[in-house]
Formats: structure tokens, sequence, C-alpha cells
């Protein structure tokens, strides 16, 4: 199939209203510039009418050069009994200074007439006039036909009659929208395939996940005629949120085969998808089709063994057509095989039957032994190698550090404060810290005391921390493994470290994720170098 489909990404709009969610006006011309070198070809950056920092991203996007996108603005029809002339909305709409804007409107009967308190005539009046205020002022139209499927099921005919007002007056692209979430695959592939039949192309498609289905429906509805998907990446939005377009993008290409811009750019789509999961503030799950950590992880020994010699057997398709990539987890139930496999990613001259190996699985498996867990801790397992090779040096040795803990507030919250003196090529550096707890402070201290040595050091931040009694029936004297995630922006990668006091176990783990941090920025020096 080749029949082309454009890409409508609304994570600055739609995407912001989902809990947690707060993009300051850089975070959101940083997603811009990385939706654009992905190939979307529509980002809708927000609503001018609704709040000041929406119209503040259009003034300041004035000044910078797309590649492909466009920047589209977002609003409603006219209110109602206002001229759209004298309509506040629209008139902002045309302030936004874009070539294109989405127009929403109702669809469905009841919230018309229950919600909206019009006549179902008087929306038909307020589409019209509305879309063709904006298109006789030299705008291209795109028209979202709100809580289209429920008015589809509740009344047809109108439904149908809104988004054919749309179209007669001069919108060039119609929207069906499953607003509320709730519409599964099989009524979608029916009325879009019917209104497809009325309406002609230039359809699209805004789906909602509130039944886990938004991906299926979006893609669902392609088969059915739908050429134009909106959608969000990693699919955050109000509720359950929307259609997840780092899903969507890979299923159209991959498995459809359809024409998309960002066909040229998919080997970005790990890199982009995870930047603005950062930016967003949101761990990205790992098992996130396609995008995930583990999208293509193998820990059980016949699938290793049977990936190894055909990757197809366990895998649907290259991990690289997606820029992310396999991975063989290192476990108890890994083989010298799995081992010499993680070592050929760093050292691909060392043999399979080599000391090295050898001495690694053994280490692996007595660290294992002791309560470590290397499934989830690349970072560490890497370390373990380089260090048995002779390829590691540290960066910094500790004198000593000091946890001072304070008594709660009157609020009820607990500090700590942590001293760490370190040294550096010969240089010592002392410095505090004061954080939530005593390895909160100790992280805070340490990474602000390398950060006078190590100034890429201050993108670093832990986005994961999680701690395990190993031997519970020990009560205070138990084992603890504390498994650590970091991210520096841009890559995330996990350590571990195992001790009877959580607060060393806790020091393991985060110099372990600092020195793998640096070590891997020296390699990016070189590979660039060379």
């Amino acid at each position: 199939m080749n029949r082309k489909i454009y890409i409508l990404d609304s994570t600055l709009r739609d995407g912001a209203q989902g809990q947690g969610i707060s993009f300051s006006l850089e975070d959101k011309i940083k997603i811009c510039k990385s939706l654009d070198k992905l190939g979307i070809d529509y980002i809708e950056a927000g609503n001018p009418g609704s709040n000041p920092k929406d119209m503040e991203l259009f003034k300041s996007m004035k000044n910078i050069t797309l590649n492909h996108a466009k920047l589209v603005a977002f609003g409603s029809t006219r209110r109602m009994g206002t001229k759209v002339e004298e309509d506040k909305n629209l008139k902002d709409l045309l302030e936004a200074g874009v070539d294109t804007v989405v127009l929403f409107g109702k669809s469905w009967d009841f919230q018309v007439t229950d919600i909206l308190r019009a006549t179902l005539e008087e929306n038909l009046s307020m589409i019209y006039e509305s879309v063709k205020f904006l298109v006789d002022k030299g705008k291209t139209v795109i028209f979202d036909a709100e809580h289209f499927f429920d008015g589809y099921k509740n009344n047809e005919g109108y439904a149908l009659k809104t988004i054919k007002t749309a179209k007669e007056a001069g919108a060039e692209v119609v929207v069906l929208c499953d607003t509320n979430g709730g519409t599964l695959p099989l009524e979608i592939i029916k009325i879009v395939s019917k209104t497809h039949e009325i309406l002609g192309d230039s359809l699209g498609i805004h789906c909602h996940n509130d039944v886990g289905m938004a991906v299926a429906n979006s893609v669902t509805a392609v088969e059915g005629g739908v050429n134009h998907i909106q959608g969000t990446f990693i699919g955050i939005g109000e509720r359950c949120g929307n259609a997840n377009l780092s899903t969507i993008l890979p299923t159209l290409i991959c498995k459809y085969n359809y024409e998309l811009e960002a066909s040229k750019n998919l080997d970005k789509l790990t890199k982009i998808s995870r930047y603005i999961s950062e930016i967003s503030n949101i761990t990205l799950t790992d098992d996130t089709p396609y995008v995930g950590a583990s999208a293509f992880a193998h820990k059980g020994g016949m699938h290793i063994d049977a990936v190894s010699k055909d990757p197809k057997s366990y895998e649907h398709i290259k991990p690289e057509l997606v820029g992310n990539k396999r991975r063989f987890l290192v476990s108890e139930v890994s083989g010298k095989s799995t081992i010499w496999k993680e070592v050929q990613k760093i050292f691909p001259t060392i043999k399979k039957d080599s000391e090295e190996v050898k001495l690694i699985t053994n280490k692996l498996k007595e660290l294992e032994f002791e309560g470590y867990q290397f499934e989830g801790a690349e970072g560490t397992v890497e370390l373990v190698m380089r260090k048995i090779i002779g390829k590691y040096e540290p960066f910094f040795n500790l004198n000593h550090f000091k946890i001072i803990g304070e008594q709660p507030s009157l609020k009820g919250t607990f500090s700590s404060t942590a001293l760490i003196n370190i040294t550096v090529d010969g240089k010592t550096e002392i410095t505090a810290a004061e954080g939530d707890g005593p390895v909160n402070a100790l992280d805070k201290s340490l990474r602000k005391a390398l950060e006078v040595f190590y100034p890429q050091l201050r993108s670093v931040r832990l986005v994961d921390y999680k701690v395990r009694v190993l031997d519970s029936e020990s009560n205070t004297g138990a084992k603890v493994r504390v498994l650590i995630e970091s991210t520096d922006g841009v890559e995330k990668w996990s350590n571990v470290g195992v001790s009877k006091d959580i607060i060393e176990a806790s020091w393991i783990a985060l110099v372990d994720s600092i020195e793998y941090k640096l070590i891997k920025d020296i390699e990016r020096k070189v590979r660039t170098y060379f």
C-alpha cells in the first residue's frame, strides 16, 4: 500500500491536558524541533485563545524555521449568539499567524442540546460560519468533529450533517473524533468506511485511549479510508491519554507499508520518543512497543539461542529500524554464550572460549549469589566486565562522607544533609547538600562535588530508585538490593548495589551510575573524533 498518510501531533495541546504534564515555553520549542526532525506533518502547538503561554509559543516559533512540519493553532467554532467577526477565539486563531487551523465543533446532538444548550440548527450555523470565516481569511482548516462516534451511534443523520457542513464551508480535512475513547475497533471500521463513502478522501481520525484501543482504532480507521491521523507522542493526554504515535508510526510504516514522511527518519523514533518522555517528566515504561527498553529484550536461554541464530524467531522487526537495540538480559538463567554476546558489544575481539569470558561469567554468578540482580542493571554488568578485562579506571576516589539526619519539621517532613570529600587527579573537593532523606542528600552531594570536574553530570538525574530486602528473616540486619535508573535526558541506564547497609548499597549503585555515564561520554567522543 502506497497511500500517503499525514500525521498531526497534539502533544503540546491534547497531551498537555494529561495529569502532571506542564510544559515550559522552552520545553515546547524543543518538542517542536524534535517532531520536525522526525517528519511529523502537523504540530498542534496549542489553543492561542485559552492561555497566554500558547500564544507566546506561536510568537516565538515565528523566528524558528521548521524543515517540514506545519505549526497549527487549535480552537473552537464561534460562540453561540456571537458573530464570527466578533468572536474572540477566532480572532486569536488569526493572531497566531499560522497557515493551518484546527477547528473543533460538536457532532453529537446530546452535546449540542444538553451541554452547549444550543439548537441543532444553530450548531450547524456555528460550524459553517466559523470554517468559512477562516477559509476566507486564507487559512487551511482541519475540522475536528468532536464526539463524532458517540454522535453517529445516537443520531447518525445529524452527525453526518455536521461534517458535511464543515466540508461545504471549505474544511480541507474532516477528523472523526472518538472524544470519550469508548468506541471499539469493529465499530470504528464500520462507521469510518461508511463515512468515507459519503465524504470521500481527506478524512481523519482522533482517538482517546479510555478502553485501551486508541492505537488499534487509529490503525483500523486507516484501513477504512482515513489518511490523516492525530495523536500524541508516548500517548499522553487527558484521562487515559491519546493514541500513541510512537506505536502508530512504525506500525503503519513497517506493517502496512504506507507512505509517511516519517518513514525517512524512523531510525530516530526511539531517541525522540525517550527525549519527549524526559521533557514531559514521564518515565517511558520498558514494555512500550517499539521504543521501550524491553521491546527487543531477551532473557530465556532458548530465546537467546534462537535469536542469535535468526532474530526473526522472536522479533517482529529489526530493532534498528526504529532506533532501538537488541538486549540479552543477564540473569541466573544466563549461560556463557549470553555473557559472551554482552562482552562482544563492548570488546568485539574477545573470543567465546576466552579466559575473560569465563571469569566474567563466574563473577556475575558469584555476585548474583550475594544478592545482585543484573537483568535490569546493564550499567553494572558493563562495569564488571571492564574491571575483569582491565579496561577500567576510577574517575574519583572517595575520602569520606557523613550523613546528618534532622528531626521532622513542624510540617512533618524529614530532611538529611550529606557531607562528602572526594579527590580527582590529585585535587580534593568537599561539598554538602540537603535532601529528602539520606540517599537523596548523598546523591545531590556527590553530583555537586563531581560536577566541578565533570560538568556533563549536570544533565544526569535519578528517575527511579527501588529497594528490596533480600533476607527478611534477618530483620534489621538483612541485606538490601538497591536498583537505580538514571538519565541524561537522552539515554537511560540502570545500576545495582547490595549491602546490609542501605546507604552503602545506594552508594555502590550511585557510583556505578556516574562512572557508567562518564565512560560512555568518553567513548562517544572517541567515535566522533575518528
